[in-house]
């Protein structure tokens, strides 16, 4: 068990990193946020599953259903950015 919760806590500090480093395309900076949220996922049901509390069930449930909003509304934000720019490149976006 320990071993498991040692490499959720490595692979969400990887994705960590190849979010602060991802600065060229939006899509893929995304998809490193889905996976932290994936992560998470993993890790509030380990936690939860390990600790038997009986409150803290839904949680995994909520994270995941605002994991998947977030992805819709990035989805969406991809969509238009391709669609007004014609590509999703950071660098053209004016943030401003």
């Amino acid at each position: 068990m320990e071993l498991t919760k040692t490499l959720l806590y490595a692979t969400f500090m990887i994705t960590i990193m190849a979010l602060s480093t991802q600065n060229k395309h939006l899509m893929l900076a995304l998809m490193c946020v889905e996976a932290m949220m994936l992560i998470l996922f993993m890790m509030q049901v380990i936690f939860t599953s390990s600790s038997l509390a009986l409150s803290q069930t839904p949680m995994p449930i909520i994270l995941l259903t605002i994991s998947v909003c977030g992805a819709a509304v990035g989805l969406s934000l991809v969509v238009t950015t391709t669609r007004t720019r014609g590509s999703d490149f950071l660098n053209n976006l004016n943030l401003l």
